[in-house]
């Protein structure tokens, strides 16, 4: 099933964006469509807080790294201030959407 986002008025993907797309393409009501949108990202973001990686396959991988905490400056003052080990998502392009974009790389971009 082919998506068509050409009638965006901007030039960014939302959630709202991809519940619209629900109703007009797949007849979602628009109360599903925002729904299915919702649990979907909740779902990846439950995964994510819980330490497991998403692979979704065709698109690519969410992963946790944690980072462990180093020697920062401030820029304004020149200060030294630690920064904290933090937990980070780092998002890696399947081989598949990296094709997908170079072959349309002269092409509109979303």
């Amino acid at each position: 099933m082919e998506f068509s986002i050409e009638s965006l008025e901007t030039p960014v993907l939302t959630k709202a964006h991809l519940a619209e797309l629900l109703f007009e393409q797949i007849g979602l009501n628009k109360r599903e469509s925002k729904d299915m949108i919702d649990a979907f990202f909740d779902l990846i973001s439950d995964q994510l807080v819980d330490g497991t990686d998403v692979k979704i396959s065709g698109f690519g991988n969410f992963q946790i790294r944690t980072k462990a905490p180093r020697p920062g400056r401030n820029p304004r003052t020149g200060e030294a201030i630690p920064i904290e080990a933090r937990r980070v998502v780092t998002f890696h392009a399947s081989h598949k959407l990296k094709e997908q974009i170079q072959v349309n790389a002269a092409g509109p971009t979303v």
